[in-house]
């Protein structure tokens, strides 16, 4: 190996890469040694997955700290999960074997003396979720200087996973609130295999700083790609899992390989494993099968990630977006998909997960839906994941499209814990003092002083902050359960949670007992034999047989321009090279339909002399304010009885006989009016998104929610693109 590049690297990192047979420095560490070592800016490296993003930042930053040790904290990593930072924790400990450069990882799995022993002596790097670096400057407020006064870089990995959420606002409050305890202002390192805006990632990246970013957008060329997109129905009964084809299939795709199962909750995660490992057992395979999601316990998620590492056997593991991300996993063969990810940046993170080691990127999509008579109305009979499936490939084989991030303007939820936050820190602070803090925070610009004087009357009216003698604000009684939690910490919802134990382990956690006595978790039937409330805990023992999941997952936003693609492939006759025999078959029907029906030419169709459906092809924002639209202007001018649909894909109006003529003309005329989203919020109305809103008073939840959750203006814009029949 030589180059300049390599030569400017610390001797002990030059060793590293000797003795690890590295033939040479990857693009994305090249740009990224230019750039830390040649300029004082931000960085923020773009890059597919496995192309070495984190060497490439750590490389060149754990040089300079070897060339001027730091006398605090040098370097802080900053990840969204505990399995990322375990992971990049064990390969940092390698690369450091030989340098004075100790590194530590805290969260909340990480045994108290290795905190204490940073605590004692803090030098190095720090690995750390934003839940731990809350709690820090809560907690350890008077020893921030000591922690990180000499702080030179911070590193946010996967970027893409924090923008555009209430977290990735808390992230850029905790660095500002640092910022006051640090000599030299820190340069920010952002990592990400997913962006489709680079300047809303460099906005995010420097919020709150005045230095500047150097993007450096590294894709390593054209990727090689094995894709394919099989196609199901699903019966209304449950089919044995013996016979049905639908699990044939993935078991066929996946026996005897290293795969990994996405799924879009963890319902279907544990579904799906649970009938893999009964179609195993029956023709006398092993059993390879592992879940992965939030509600598994760290010990079984360990474990399944050490069965992929392995490579003297195969494992199949069926994960949420807990495995979405840039864990190491070793050398996966396949990456299924059980029906359509939600967006173009998910399906790419996933994807990354295969292909590594130069082999090319290979990713099966398994869409389904449930089976429809030719009586049933026209929008069951469109296959939607399907139709989803193919508008996000093309959408990345084509133009290579990604998401952008709809930043969050008005985090009212953030608000109050940031506002708690610094409170607890600091004790006491007047007013006007609590206003300068948390106001000047980058996340809160939109937030006005008449808006925040509302929020901490409302505060002091529900004794969650307290007036004493000297005029000073304090943390109420009330506010002292809520920030006194260990559960405060996180921004984002939690549920309660009870612990699932045998008698040997506890294997993860579901949301509630759920009726009768047996469910299903990590993959496997348990039945319960008793439940101790006071302790939230549920004993259980394995029995045979697939039982009900205990807990549904959540529904995340869908671009409009997937519909809008959806839209195209459903219109034109474009054959795609991937699709396997069902999904071909699948899609041709479906456009027969659509061109016989004028589904392809419009948009308001009536399908019964009082019902028209909507399609909208509309994003879920869009649809979201489209459906408050109708409901609070139409609902008497076309006398709507009923408004039901499926977000975002269409909508079904009942209406008067006489009206349904005039439905088209009367939603056109008030659509493109440009109603301000104010307007689409009803005074009454009770909006509790986040986690914090319940503390929050309503006229600031309702301005929160018009600017940051609707968008008249997309609205608009979509509905003067529409065609009708009338």
């Amino acid at each position: 190996m030589s180059n300049s590049t390599f030569s400017r690297l610390a001797p002990f990192i030059q060793e590293y890469i000797y003795t690890h047979n590295w033939t040479e420095l990857r693009p994305v560490q090249i740009e990224a040694c230019q750039a830390i070592f040649d300029t004082d800016a931000h960085v923020l490296l773009a890059a597919g997955t496995a192309s070495g993003k984190t060497e490439a930042a750590f490389l060149p930053v754990l040089t300079l700290m070897q060339q001027k040790p730091t006398s605090t904290i040098g370097v802080l990593y900053i990840s969204p999960i505990k399995a990322l930072i375990n992971d990049q924790f064990a390969r940092l400990n390698d690369l450091l074997k030989e340098a004075d450069i100790p590194v530590c990882h805290w969260h909340g799995d990480v045994a108290q003396g290795r905190k204490q022993m940073l605590l004692k002596d803090p030098r190095g790097v720090l690995q750390i979720t934003p839940e731990s670096l809350e709690s820090l400057l809560m907690n350890k407020y008077s020893q921030l200087n000591r922690l990180f006064g000499d702080l030179r870089f911070i590193i946010i990995d996967e970027v893409h996973a924090f923008m555009g959420s209430e977290r990735g606002c808390q992230i850029i409050c905790q660095l500002a609130r640092l910022s006051k305890f640090i000599a030299n202002p820190p340069r920010r390192i952002g990592l990400s295999a997913t962006l489709g805006d680079y300047t809303s990632a460099a906005e995010w990246l420097q919020a709150g700083t005045t230095r500047e970013v150097i993007t450096s957008d590294i894709q390593g060329g054209q990727r090689k790609l094995h894709l394919a997109v099989e196609h199901f129905y699903t019966p209304d009964k449950e089919e044995e899992s013996l016979t049905n084809p639908y699990y044939q299939y993935i078991f066929e795709r996946t026996k005897s390989r290293n795969c990994l199962i996405f799924a879009n909750n963890r319902a279907e995660t544990e579904s799906v494993v649970s009938n893999l490992r009964q179609i195993a057992a029956n023709v006398g395979f092993p059993d390879i099968y592992h879940v992965h999601h939030g509600s598994i316990s760290a010990s079984l998620r360990q474990k399944a990630e050490s069965a992929m590492r392995d490579r003297t056997s195969s494992a199949v593991t069926a994960a949420t977006v807990t495995l979405e991300l840039g864990i190491d996993i070793g050398q996966l063969e396949r990456v299924m998909q059980l029906d359509a990810p939600v967006s173009v940046s998910s399906f790419l993170q996933r994807l990354g997960r295969s292909g590594r080691r130069g082999e090319p990127s290979e990713m099966g999509f398994v869409c389904t839906e449930k089976e429809r008579d030719a009586e049933s109305a026209l929008p069951y009979q469109i296959p939607w994941q399907l139709l989803q499936a193919i508008a996000i490939i093309q959408l990345y084989l084509e133009e290579r499209w990604i998401e952008p991030i709809r930043p969050v303007q008005y985090p009212m939820s953030l608000l109050y814990h940031q506002t708690m936050s610094i409170l607890a820190a600091m004790g006491e602070l007047t007013p006007a003092a609590l206003a300068g803090q948390v106001l000047k925070l980058p996340s809160f610009t939109a937030i006005s002083t008449d808006d925040y004087r509302l929020l901490l009357n409302h505060l002091l009216e529900i004794d969650h902050l307290q007036k004493i003698e000297n005029g000073n604000l304090i943390i109420g009684v009330k506010g002292e359960k809520i920030v006194n939690s260990f559960q405060f910490y996180a921004v984002f919802a939690d549920n309660k949670e009870y612990k699932v134990r045998d008698e040997s382990m506890e294997i993860g956690s579901i949301i509630m007992p759920p009726p009768g006595n047996r469910f299903t978790l990590a993959g496997r039937t348990w039945e319960i034999f008793d439940i101790e409330p006071k302790a939230n805990t549920i004993w259980v023992k394995p029995v045979e047989g697939i039982a009900n999941i205990a807990w549904r997952g959540g529904s995340s936003n869908i671009h409009t321009k997937v519909l809008q693609k959806m839209q195209q492939v459903l219109a034109e006759d474009k054959e795609y090279s991937y699709l396997q025999s069902g999904a071909k078959k699948r899609l041709k029907i479906a456009r027969q339909l659509a061109k016989a029906t004028g589904l392809n030419q419009f948009n308001v169709l009536p399908i019964k002399s009082n019902i028209c459906c909507i399609f909208p092809w509309m994003g879920t924002v869009a649809y979201r304010t489209f459906e408050r639209l109708l409901n609070l202007y139409c609902r008497d001018t076309l006398e709507i009885k009923s408004i039901t649909g499926v977000s975002p894909y269409f909508m079904l109006l009942k209406v008067s006989k006489d009206k349904i003529d005039d439905t088209f003309n009367q939603i056109y005329s008030l659509c493109t009016q440009q109603i301000a989203p104010q307007q689409l919020v009803s005074s009454k109305e009770v909006l509790k998104l986040q986690k914090y809103d319940r503390f929050i008073p309503t006229p600031l939840l309702h301005k929160a929610f018009a600017l940051d959750y609707l968008d008249t203006k997309e609205l608009a814009t979509i509905v003067k693109n529409w065609q009708t029949t009338n």
